[in-house]
């Protein structure tokens, strides 16, 4: 299934959105949640949310707009994709993408090491050790070399824009997978929360190639604040 084709909006545009339109979400209890992405899972997510160990342990809003794309438009065309999602906490997104569509080897999850044992509790919860791989990533600093020697050409980003010192350090990280892997695309989603997002993605359209994506649901959560890219090398 192919994404409808939609001119840019400049009423869409995140540079164009006040700076306190999308107010953070209220914290959950821990617990586990299940997720069916409007229907495109057979049998839906579960996913063991908790906040014990960072702001990573909950799902959130970029999240679930990433995951419903990749199996609405993505499902059947990802076989020998190397997929990695950046920034993963519990492994919405990835684990999604590992249950929906049709992949054909390993794929990875990662984040900082508080989340580590978050990410390999839901990937046994949803029975998919098989296909899913947990690993450490700080954004910043080297590439672990597992991920240099895996070459992911297929990245996925949810929610990752949200604390302000961190953005160069993802910036840098961004750039170290696309050196690795100069023909990789990032799938890139975030909620514009502050103004300082705003600083985040004028600095990435400087550095790399960024297109917004099309998307049925684009009017939608456009005007929640959330916005669909992908990022390329330039």
């Amino acid at each position: 299934m192919l994404p409808p084709k939609q001119p840019p909006s400049p009423e869409f545009s995140p540079l164009a959105i006040g700076e306190d339109l999308a107010p953070l979400p209220a914290y959950k209890a821990a617990g586990t949640t299940t997720h069916g992405f409007s229907g495109l899972l057979a049998a839906p997510l579960r996913l063991r949310e908790d906040l014990a160990s960072g702001c990573g342990g909950q799902t959130w809003p970029a999240g679930m707009v990433l995951g419903t794309h990749m199996l609405r438009y993505r499902r059947g065309s990802l076989r020998g994709a190397r997929i990695l999602e950046l920034g993963a906490g519990g492994g919405l997104v990835g684990l999604a993408v590992a249950k929906g569509c049709e992949i054909d080897g390993p794929m990875f999850i990662t984040d900082q090491v508080d989340m580590y044992s978050l990410m390999e509790h839901n990937i046994t919860l949803n029975n998919l050790e098989g296909k899913v791989k947990a690993a450490i990533l700080n954004w910043g600093e080297p590439l672990p070399q597992a991920i240099v020697d895996f070459k992911p050409d297929l990245i996925l980003a949810a929610d990752c824009v949200y604390f302000e010192p961190a953005f160069p350090l993802l910036l840098a990280t961004l750039s170290d997978l696309l050196k690795l892997r100069p023909s990789a695309t990032i799938y890139f989603c975030f909620k514009k929360r502050r103004r300082a997002d705003m600083q985040f993605l004028k600095k990435a359209q400087k550095m790399f190639k960024v297109t917004e994506v099309p998307d049925q649901d684009r009017p939608v959560f456009s005007r929640e604040g959330l916005f669909l890219y992908t990022i390329q090398a330039v």
